[in-house]
């Protein structure tokens, strides 16, 4: 049905002569993603801060200028939301022993434990509705997953014949 426009840059050849909608899959991600994001947990806190928490915990301790490039956030952006979670004692600031110029943030415990129950909600919410599913839709997405994961894995690096910024 009303489904959006494909243009020849949003279909993959796929086997058989089937071909597959990179503008579908995208929307989809990206529809479920928004979806699972509403969570109690996370109270007050925005997305954008939620990831950035997620950011700290998972690279942590990262350079604030690492951290804005790893979350998709200009560095000012970043300057505003950093006093805000640290405040909420969410992360922590840590000088750099080697220059004192940089400054590291980490999640703590509080940000980890808020993390683990941000996570536990949006599971909880997604196997809730994965069980309202078919036998055949619920192999269909447990087929799909190792696909989907590898194509995560190879959306993170430099696309075949394109520079990657360090090349000047």
């Amino acid at each position: 049905m009303g489904g959006p426009r494909l243009t020849g840059q949003d279909r993959v050849a796929g086997s058989g002569g089937s071909e597959l909608s990179a503008a579908r899959l995208r929307i989809a991600v990206a529809r479920l993603s928004r979806r699972l994001r509403p969570t109690e947990a996370a109270g007050s806190l925005t997305a954008t801060e939620v990831d950035v928490l997620v950011a700290a915990e998972r690279r942590g301790p990262i350079r604030l200028s690492d951290l804005a490039s790893f979350a998709g956030l200009n560095p000012t952006m970043l300057s505003r939301l950093i006093p805000k979670l640290e405040q909420a004692a969410l992360i922590r600031r840590l000088a750099d022993e080697g220059d004192r110029r940089v400054c590291r943030v980490e999640s703590t415990a509080k940000g980890r434990r808020l993390l683990e129950r941000i996570r536990s909600e949006r599971n909880d919410a997604l196997s809730k509705r994965l069980g309202e599913l078919g036998p055949a839709e619920r192999e269909a997405v447990l087929v799909a997953l190792p696909v989907l994961e590898e194509l995560a894995e190879r959306l993170l690096g430099p696309e075949p014949g394109r520079p990657t910024g360090n090349n000047r």
